[in-house]
């Protein structure tokens, strides 16, 4: 079973709070930076990232099972949950050989320029600062290679 693509919306944001609803995850990975509006999205995107303590019944839903949701720092804006900033660069960073690595650039890039050219606010664990350094000029740079 499939849900909706973000086309039917005008905004990622609505797309994510009609298929999230009630239902009991927290948007994370590129769903998360999209809450964040740290990256806009795909065109006709269908894919949506979430943390859920159980498998569902979408397809087009990545999920990564979680025994709880204790250890995660989450934010909310209406129904959705989602994790932090701090909390989603990490956990796409640990992930990096596994993901599409071009919302987590932009996303750190967009971060850069909106906190007065600094990554100082966030939090990068020490286990992901060696790969945050190898991709933190790329960041940087993203704009002046698009």
């Amino acid at each position: 079973m499939n849900t909706e693509t973000s086309g039917s919306f005008r905004g990622n944001k609505l797309w994510l709070q009609a298929v999230v609803g009630d239902k009991d995850w927290v948007l994370c990975h590129t769903s998360a930076l999209e809450c964040l509006e740290l990256f806009v999205g795909y065109l006709n995107e269908e894919r949506i990232d979430v943390y859920a303590t159980e498998l569902g019944e979408y397809e087009n839903v990545n999920y990564r099972i979680v025994e709880s949701f204790d250890n995660l720092s989450i934010a909310r804006f209406h129904n959705l949950r989602y994790t932090t900033v701090s909390q989603t660069i990490n956990d796409m960073l640990a992930d990096f050989d596994s993901i599409d690595e071009q919302p987590l650039v932009e996303a750190l890039s967009n971060y850069y320029f909106m906190n007065g050219q600094s990554f100082d606010s966030l939090t990068i664990l020490p286990e992901n600062i060696d790969r945050f350094n190898k991709i933190k000029d790329w960041a940087i740079e993203y704009y002046d290679e698009v």
